[in-house]
C-alpha cells in the first residue's frame, strides 16, 4: 500500500507521496501446507512520483507497487524509454501510459494520478487525472462533473482514511455524546497559495504515516515524503530522497 496526494490550486499542482514498499509474502511448510499471509515492508526508500521534464508532467502511482517482482520505478522507467515522446501532451501521456500498463500488467491494483497543463489557445490549463489499470479506469478529476469548468481541491490515493476523516464535510461533537453537533470547517481550496498547496500536501503524508505509526494495523505509509510541484511556468521537485551511505552503519 501507498499514500500519494495531489493538490490543484489556482496556481500550480502539488504531488507528494511516502515512500515505503510492502509486500505480501505467503509461506510454505516441506509438507506442502500454507502458511498464513502476512504483510512485509520491503523497502522505505521507493519512488513512486515521477517528472516528465520536457511535457511538464508528473505521475504518481498507488497501490501495488511491485510489477513482475520489481519496483514500480522499474516500470516507469521502462516506458518512458520505449514510448515517450517530448511532443507528447497530457493527454497522450495518459492514453499511452495506460495501454502500456494495461497490456504488460492487466490485473495489477496499480493506480496513477497524473498531472500538467495543456495549452488552449493563449491558456495554459490544468489537467488533473486518477487511472486504474485492473478497471482500465481514466478520469478527470479537477472539472465539474459532465463540463470542462476547471475546479480546486486534492484527491489522494492508498491509504487514504486517516486523511477522509480529517478534512471530508461531515459533523463532529467536541464533548460528550450530548453536546451539539458542529459542521467540519471547510477548506477554502479556490483561495489557497502554492506554498499553502505544498504545507498541506506534506502535511497529509505526514499524518497518515504517523497516526498508521499508533494504530493497531500494518504499517504501510512511512518512509521519507517526496514533493513534486507543476505550474505552466515550469516544474520542479520541492523535496526528492537522493542516495546516500550516511544512514548505513556497519555492526
Amino acid at each position: 500500500m501507498s499514500f500519494i496526494i495531489t493538490t490543484y490550486v489556482p496556481e500550480g499542482i502539488v504531488m507528494a507521496s511516502d515512500s515505503r514498499q510492502t509486500a505480501v509474502i505467503e509461506g510454505t511448510m516441506p509438507t506442502g501446507e500454507k502458511l498464513p499471509k502476512f504483510e512485509t515492508v520491503t523497502s522505505d526508500n521507493c519512488y513512486k512520483l515521477f517528472l516528465l521534464e520536457e511535457q511538464n508532467i508528473g505521475v504518481g502511482v498507488f497501490g501495488e507497487t511491485l510489477l513482475g517482482g520489481t519496483p514500480i520505478e522499474h516500470s516507469v522507467r521502462k516506458f518512458l524509454e520505449e514510448f515517450n515522446d517530448p511532443e507528447d501532451d497530457i493527454l497522450d501521456v495518459v492514453e499511452k501510459m495506460m495501454r502500456y500498463f494495461s497490456a504488460h500488467f492487466p490485473t495489477a491494483d496499480t493506480a496513477f494520478h497524473m498531472a500538467g497543463y495543456k495549452r488552449e489557445g493563449r491558456i495554459s490549463v490544468p489537467y488533473v487525472y486518477h487511472c486504474q489499470v485492473s478497471r482500465n479506469e481514466i478520469r478527470r478529476c479537477n472539472v465539474k462533473p459532465g463540463t470542462d469548468q476547471v475546479v480546486y481541491g486534492a484527491m489522494w490515493g492508498g491509504q487514504g482514511d486517516v486523511i477522509a476523516r480529517l478534512i471530508q464535510p461531515s459533523t463532529i461533537r467536541l464533548a460528550g455524546p450530548d453536546s451539539p453537533e458542529i459542521p467540519n470547517p471547510p477548506i477554502l481550496w479556490d483561495a489557497m497559495s502554492v506554498q499553502d498547496a505544498i504545507d498541506f500536501s506534506e502535511f497529509a503524508v505526514w499524518t497518515t504515516a504517523e497516526m498508521i505509526r499508533f494504530q493497531a494495523r500494518p504499517k504501510n505509509v512511512g518512509g521519507p515524503i517526496d514533493i513534486l510541484l507543476i505550474t505552466p511556468r515550469g516544474s520542479g521537485w520541492i523535496r526528492r530522497k537522493d542516495f546516500s551511505s550516511e544512514s548505513y552503519t556497519p555492526y
